[in-house]
């Protein structure tokens, strides 16, 4: 699993540094205001995975799967802290398929 840089927005924007996504998945330090770009350049859908450590506000275990059409670009997010952070405040994130796959963690100021 490959740890992310989290990019921070500012009042004047950015252009989130999109990297490709780790086989294995990737992980980011979470504050509870971070977003995950996710830009799908292949010709296939595919779903992405953020690991639920908690019980949702429904009182389930249940991760968050997001389908990316081919071609799409998603924000996903934000992530409260209490339902999506590991021992080292970090949120995981898999993929069902990697090839052609770039992604950013981002955060609000």
């Amino acid at each position: 699993m490959a740890d992310l840089t989290v990019q921070v927005i500012s009042l004047l924007g950015i252009v989130p540094a999109l990297t490709a996504a780790a086989a294995g998945g990737d992980a980011f330090l979470n504050s509870g205001r971070e977003y995950f770009d996710v830009k799908n350049g292949g010709g296939a859908s595919i779903n992405v995975t953020v690991n639920s450590v908690a019980a949702c506000n429904q009182g389930s275990d249940h991760d968050v799967v997001v389908a990316v059409a081919a071609g799409a670009e998603k924000l996903i997010g934000p992530f409260p802290k209490a339902r999506f952070n590991d021992a080292a405040e970090k949120a995981q994130v898999t993929y069902s398929g990697v090839t052609t796959v770039t992604v950013a963690a981002v955060r609000l100021p």
